[in-house]
């Protein structure tokens, strides 16, 4: 529906939406998403465990945000559990920033507007 819109507003027909969002500087309803889903975990980084805690194994996910196991589709799908996901792929260099909210999101902005992910698979995948 997203993109039936923005191919409207452009007045274009068959071209690909990835370049239509980055000229109108919108992001894809998934963008948007996975936006609100890392911002939450950044403000609120103290409700969450990181796996340094859980172990003292020194592995390269030690810093990464602890996901906790389960076989519950409807836990999978809740906000700590997908949240807990997105936010241990972001790349590095925003990761770093992840103390200051402010810089985070217009870093992660960024990072989405260059990258128009329309699925978290394609996330994942990134």
């Amino acid at each position: 529906m997203q993109n039936r819109i923005v191919r409207i507003t452009m007045g274009c027909r068959k071209v690909s939406c990835r370049n239509l969002f980055r000229k109108l500087k919108i992001l894809p309803l998934m963008s948007q998403y996975m936006l609100s889903l890392m911002m939450f975990i950044i403000k609120n980084k103290n409700q969450f465990t990181v796996n340094s805690e859980i172990h003292n194994i020194n592995t390269r996910h030690h810093t990464n945000l602890h996901q906790r196991t389960s076989n519950l589709t409807g836990y999978q799908q809740a906000i700590y559990y997908s949240g807990v996901s997105v936010y241990n792929k972001i790349p590095p260099h925003i990761e770093q920033l992840s103390d200051d909210p402010k810089n985070s999101e217009l870093r992660l902005k960024k990072f989405l507007y260059l990258n128009s992910f329309y699925s978290l698979e394609e996330y994942f995948l990134y």
